[in-house]
């Protein structure tokens, strides 16, 4: 079995059976990215072929500066921008969204055990779009901040922020979705 990096560089070379080693890797993950950003499966499948054609086109530039999987990833989000960028996108209903890992207990996974799951929705939902991506990526895609940044195009201090804003976010509107619940203010 050959690392990403080593495919990579053989997808640089016009090795399609590298291209399909990749792919069969990665497409998952890609495809679940690019779906948080357009709520059109259809739509999400071509902009998943087109970040597929796009690394075949570019992969000789792959610097090494993130993993190749952060490195996909950046892709098929610039692939998604690209293209949601000409049509007026859909909004992804993060209730189809596949479910939070349990890494440990660490604050995520508190206010996940601690919430009830439409709440959690409900506060997902309100945080602004740059928060909610940076969420995704950490928790979903479980990539680390270097490369959420690489991903982004931003520097990791602002990664840092902004996970540090959403869970400060998520925390706030639990708390108050639980006292409008209960009645309290």
């Amino acid at each position: 079995m050959c690392s990403d990096n080593a495919l990579l560089s053989a997808v640089a070379h016009g090795d399609q059976t590298a291209l399909r080693a990749l792919y069969e890797r990665h497409a998952d993950a890609m495809l679940r990215l690019v779906r948080r950003l357009s709520s059109d499966q259809g739509v999400a499948e071509e902009i998943l072929q087109e970040s597929w054609l796009a690394v075949w086109r570019s992969a000789g530039g792959f610097r090494g500066e993130s993993s190749v999987r952060g490195w996909l990833l950046g892709v098929a989000r610039r692939q998604a921008h690209n293209r949601l960028r000409r049509s007026r996108p859909q909004l992804a209903d993060l209730a189809e969204a596949e479910e939070v890992p349990d890494p440990g207990p660490s604050v995520e996974d508190q206010v996940v055990r601690k919430s009830e799951h439409a709440e959690l929705l409900t506060a997902v939902r309100a945080l602004p779009e740059h928060l909610r991506e940076v969420l995704a990526l950490v928790l979903v895609e479980e990539l680390p901040y270097p490369e959420v940044a690489a991903v982004l195009d931003i520097p990791v201090g602002t990664v840092k922020s902004r996970m540090s804003q959403a869970r400060k976010r998520l925390g706030n509107m639990l708390s108050a979705l639980r006292l409008e619940g209960t009645g309290r203010r």
